[in-house]
């Protein structure tokens, strides 16, 4: 691995364990040579799966984009990134072990949508107002008084 500090390509394992959520092992290394410390995380990847994008664009599915949009969705919010990280891998699971080498990125947008519904309806708004392209002031209002109706619904 190599060293994020002095770009040395040798490191030493000092500490290894799965994370709270088991999906990944945290490792603390430790640079041969500038001795600095660092963590890296190391996920289990089924498979190598395209994602197929509006234009039938094709590109890797890349599961720190993926966290990114979520983290982004949930920034200011109450959300812990435990929770974000449970979301991501649980997605990126049902994208692997779906038997299919392309996935289409609406797909993708949908499975985010159902998990952040779940978690923060605020950030399951902000993720849909992009998504879903909202061009006027009025389609958010709709889209948000639907959320709030389904949310009354269940109380």
């Amino acid at each position: 691995m190599r060293c994020p500090f002095c770009a040395h390509d040798d490191s030493q394992v000092k500490d290894s364990r799965p994370t709270e959520d088991s999906t990944s092992i945290r490792r603390r290394r430790q640079c041969s040579s500038c001795g600095a410390r660092f963590t890296t995380f190391e996920r289990v990847q089924l498979r190598e799966v395209t994602v197929v994008k509006s234009g039938d664009r094709r590109q890797p599915f890349d599961r720190a984009k993926l966290e990114q949009s979520i983290t982004l969705a949930c920034r200011k919010r109450d959300v812990p990134q435990e929770r974000i990280d449970q979301l991501a891998s649980g997605i990126q699971r049902q994208v692997e072990t779906a038997g299919e080498a392309e996935i289409a990125s609406q797909r993708i947008g949908e499975m985010v949508m159902d998990g952040l519904r779940q978690i923060d309806s605020v950030a399951y708004i902000r993720f849909a107002s992009v998504y879903r392209d909202f061009s006027e002031a009025r389609d958010f209002e709709e889209f948000a008084s639907t959320v709030q109706d389904a949310a009354n619904e269940r109380s």
